[in-house]
């Protein structure tokens, strides 16, 4: 009895943490459409044009995964002897992907538990790898799901924005349209709660928005190791790979009982909505 593990493209997981893992993980990619044509992120969209069209302010938008895209995965899960497949998806609040992987879900032919991550990025992503690993364990699909949502809404997140504007255009900003005002005075940092984008704090340089990702995800990453748990981090970014690799340095330095400590870049799609310059920090505790 073997539980396969999908996800989707936004958890935009390292691939040298997909091989290592104890069973396969299906990525299914979402779409971003540029100039009237649809691509599959991580597959036919490079992130060099998504900035040039960024910067050009394009028109782009994004899409979900189609109902048939997930069946395809499931279908090949069961195909490949799987008894049942943990479904892990971008929060509900921010996309679609969910639905369409319950519409899926419906005509499987083996059991499918989707699992609403409330997240996105490496936040969901280290539930997409505590999943497979509880898989590789022999645990039933209800547990596998339960350890991939918990982990995944555990995770604390910070991210700063260059400007607010991408979020604004894609409607993805949320409460956070009350610092529009004052966009181009100041430097936005932003956090999930409940599964969509919420203002932080505001800072007034880059270099201070930078110092507070690190001062806020020491503080939850040391908290979780002070109460006796681990804890991994993961720093991501769009076109901004500089200042990742210093925010992981500084991250490594401050919480040197840290697991793994992550830098990935981001994808079109979540990279559509921020804008280049994006950096975020996550901290994700363990499973206990």
């Amino acid at each position: 009895m073997s539980v396969a593990i999908v996800t989707d493209s936004t958890a935009y997981l390292p691939a040298e943490l997909v091989r290592a893992g104890p069973v396969p993980i299906t990525v299914v990619p979402l779409h971003v459409v540029m100039g009237g044509k649809a691509h599959r992120e991580g597959v036919d969209v490079t992130l060099e044009s998504l900035s040039e069209a960024l910067r050009a302010f394009l028109p782009l938008s994004t899409s979900r995964p189609s109902p048939q895209e997930f069946l395809d995965a499931y279908e090949a899960a069961a195909a490949s002897g799987a008894s049942a497949v943990v479904s892990v998806h971008i929060s509900s609040e921010m996309s679609g992907t969910c639905q369409s992987a319950r519409l899926a879900a419906e005509q499987a032919p083996i059991p499918v538990e989707v699992v609403d991550s409330r997240s996105l990025g490496m936040a969901m992503g280290f539930g997409v790898l505590s999943a497979a690993e509880a898989a590789g364990d022999g645990l039933s699909a209800p547990e596998v799901a339960e350890i991939a949502r918990v982990r995944a809404v555990r995770a604390k997140v910070a991210f700063y924005v260059d400007t607010l504007e991408y979020l604004r255009r894609g409607g993805r900003i949320g409460s956070a349209s009350a610092l529009l005002g004052s966009a181009f005075a100041i430097k936005p940092i932003l956090t999930l709660v409940d599964g969509a984008i919420r203002p932080l704090e505001k800072v007034r340089t880059s270099s201070r928005a930078l110092a507070r990702l690190t001062e806020l995800t020491a503080a939850a990453a040391n908290d979780v190791i002070a109460a006796g748990g681990e804890v991994d981090i993961a720093v991501q970014h769009l076109d901004s790979a500089s200042r990742a690799e210093s925010l992981a340095a500084s991250l490594r330095e401050r919480v040197p009982q840290a697991g793994l400590v992550v830098v990935a870049e981001l994808g079109a799609v979540v990279g559509a909505h921020v804008g280049p310059g994006t950096l975020a920090a996550v901290a994700s505790p363990r499973p206990s």
